[in-house]
């Protein structure tokens, strides 16, 4: 299996090849310069590793939530590889890409993921890894006042760890009662762990199309679900 996977969506810049069992990767925090960055990062990757976009399997982005122009910047990219090389798509959350960095370095299985995204809130979501490794809880992303976010915290119990940038953001969330909450020094997603998420997707053979690779906003989907005459 061979997937590239790429993800400008936070501040940090970052690629990575899986190829085989094998993991090459690269990460910088670069922030407004990703469009600068992204595609020689790319090419060095591939360089480094002997690969081509043509022998990929699949192609991984990071679909979001996070800054919006990053998001943009992502899908972008992905797809305009994508096309020229004949490769499916795979957009990876960017808080599943954090939870998945807490099990690779502290081997953590619940993880609460939280990015900054101004305006007073934080993206937001609760993970569980199952015994299978696929982790649950896609539907609990959100975008979340920190006072909400507090009480879905206290509505948990046993071990959580924190991911992302909204622990330091709105550093009263790890205050809330309920729950152990683990320190970790994840704070921003990496490609380098969108990649198992991305081969168990290619692997259900549910990687989509150009076409139909979607980013994921949150606060624009909310916005949108509350406009007259939208469902």
């Amino acid at each position: 299996m061979r997937i590239l996977a790429i993800d400008t969506a936070t501040e940090a810049c970052s690629v990575a090849l899986l190829s085989d069992d094998a993991v090459t990767a690269q990460f910088e925090l670069c922030a407004r310069e990703h469009t600068q960055r992204i595609l020689p990062m790319v090419q060095d990757l591939l360089q480094q590793t002997g690969s081509t976009l043509a022998g990929l399997d699949a192609l991984a982005f990071g679909q979001g939530p996070g800054s919006f122009t990053g998001v943009r910047i992502g899908i972008g990219i992905a797809q305009g590889l994508a096309l020229g090389a004949g490769l499916p798509l795979i957009g990876v959350s960017t808080l599943k890409t954090m939870a998945q960095s807490a099990w690779r370095l502290q081997g953590a299985t619940q993880v609460l993921a939280a990015i900054d995204a101004r305006m007073g809130e934080v993206y937001w979501a609760e993970y569980q890894r199952d015994e299978q490794g696929v982790w649950q809880g896609q539907e609990t992303e959100a975008v979340l006042k920190p006072e909400a976010a507090q009480a879905r915290i206290a509505a948990l119990s046993g071990e959580w760890a924190m991911v992302g940038t909204g622990w330091k953001a709105w550093p009263l969330l790890a205050e809330t009662a309920g729950p152990q909450l683990l320190a970790t020094e994840v704070s921003l997603p990496c490609a380098e762990d969108m990649l198992p998420l991305a081969a168990q997707v290619l692997a259900a053979g549910k990687s989509v199309a150009v076409e139909h690779a979607e980013p994921t906003y949150l606060r624009n989907e909310v916005t949108w679900k509350k406009l007259p005459g939208r469902e």
